[in-house]
């Protein structure tokens, strides 16, 4: 079947599934491939559960003379090439997002302000790869005037093969940092390969958003057509912010410099100073679209974050900031200096280590225990082998596994703190909070 009549098809069947366990009437499963599992044993299951059709690539699978069962060459290639096409067919504007460091709070922002004034698509929750991504493309409809779809990598080629898939018209980097140092091989790997999404906008003439501030970015944005936001005076900017304060929320000033409207004063529900770097992307991209200063403003505050990224969380015995989904030396890094700057009596950190450094790991994590060793904090406990490696101080206590630090809170139960939770989410540490 060539790509016109597949996509004929789903155009009759647009629900879109790869999980045999959960199959709409009427949709089309796509019978994916992982380390453990292999989706063409579960085709005929889904038609049988209510699938219109089935996509597999295995020929022992195809029942012969059942028309239901599509024969193809590579599902997941399928996946995104039907994607790519419908995309194409319909021409929504699309904003592609990467970086390092508060990609998805950004994108969240952006679409929340974007909301005020059209409708749009945007990525949900972390279907940001390989998969994520052309299901998502696949949600468009004609009734979508824009979308934002964000895009991750964890290796080089990562970024071109997404981009390839989503042919955004506009992108932005939020930052380049180190993570993922195992699978890019080197930080200059890293911002090869976010960059990217810079060399796909180049060559196709799309327009980028890019924080002015940040030189790693502005080394590789030649020949591109920006739009720029940042906190340092420059002539060009659409969009320059100021921090009020950070205690514990955000609060900012921001203003169109090139307009005579007043400037906007912002007090979010997000936790740290780094966040305003995202907000003032948001602010960029939706006065870039003609999104009124007041509906931005409004839309920046009324954000509340639910995804374990940047959140302050009130029980009846401490104040949590939790940023327990992911963690990396820059992440972590601005989540500590964040931190100090919060006025409380006590203070409490329980971090988790850092996934996928590579050789790197053991440096990277000292560089974090020296950091914490400048806060001053009352309490420091550190979570996985790769904190134990490093040299620290006696009081700093260390544990195996987040099951410890469940352990040690149920029988220590500390109370009257504010306590950063931060790490990989391979740490589990959001299952701390409950207890907390």
């Amino acid at each position: 079947m060539d790509m016109k009549d597949l996509y004929e098809l789903f155009l009759q069947h647009p629900t879109i599934t790869t999980d045999s366990r959960d199959v709409p009437e009427g949709s089309m499963f796509f019978a994916l491939k992982g380390e453990t599992f292999d989706g063409n044993a579960y085709a005929k299951m889904a038609i049988e559960k209510g699938a219109a059709y089935a996509v597999i690539d295995e020929k022992e699978h195809a029942k012969e003379g059942n028309e239901r069962l599509i024969l193809v060459d590579d599902v997941l290639k399928t996946l995104q090439q039907l994607a790519k096409y419908h995309r194409v067919h319909l021409g929504t504007p699309i904003i592609g997002i990467t970086g390092t460091n508060g990609k998805t709070t950004t994108k969240e922002l952006i679409a929340a302000v974007l909301k005020k004034k059209y409708n749009v698509l945007y990525t949900q929750g972390n279907f940001n790869n390989h998969i994520g991504v052309p299901k998502t493309l696949l949600q468009l409809t004609k009734e979508h005037d824009i979308a934002v779809i964000e895009m991750g990598a964890n290796h080089p080629g990562e970024i071109k093969t997404l981009v390839e898939i989503v042919l955004p018209d506009f992108g932005i980097i939020t930052n380049v940092g180190k993570a993922h140092l195992l699978g890019f091989g080197s930080f200059e790997g890293v911002i090869r390969t976010k960059g990217e999404l810079y060399d796909f906008l180049r060559e196709l003439g799309g327009t980028a958003f890019i924080n002015n501030d940040n030189p790693h970015l502005l080394g590789i944005s030649n020949g591109l057509k920006l739009v720029k936001y940042g906190q340092q005076k420059a002539d060009d900017l659409l969009v320059k912010g100021e921090l009020v304060e950070c205690n514990p929320f955000l609060k900012f000033k921001w203003e169109v410099p090139q307009s005579s409207k007043r400037e906007k004063l912002v007090q979010t529900h997000l936790i740290g100073s780094y966040n305003l770097d995202n907000a003032l992307a948001a602010a960029c991209i939706g006065t870039y679209f003609d999104v009124p200063a007041d509906d931005i403003s409004k839309a920046l505050e009324e954000y509340t974050p639910s995804n374990n990224r940047s959140q302050l969380t009130i029980t009846k015995n401490n104040r949590l900031v939790v940023d327990a989904y992911n963690a990396n030396p820059t992440s972590m890094k601005a989540a500590l200096d964040n931190f100090r700057l919060i006025p409380a009596d006590h203070k409490m950190c329980i971090l988790g280590q850092m996934g996928e450094l590579g050789v790197v790991s053991e440096e990277e994590h000292q560089k974090i225990i020296d950091l914490i060793g400048e806060c001053g904090f009352e309490v420091v406990w550190l979570v996985g082998e790769e904190f134990a490696k490093t040299s620290h101080p006696t009081d700093y206590r260390l544990f195996a596994n987040v099951e410890e630090v469940k352990s040690a809170i149920v029988a220590e139960q500390p109370k009257g703190h504010l306590i950063l939770i931060k790490g990989s989410n391979s740490n589990k540490l959001v299952q701390t909070v409950e207890l907390l």
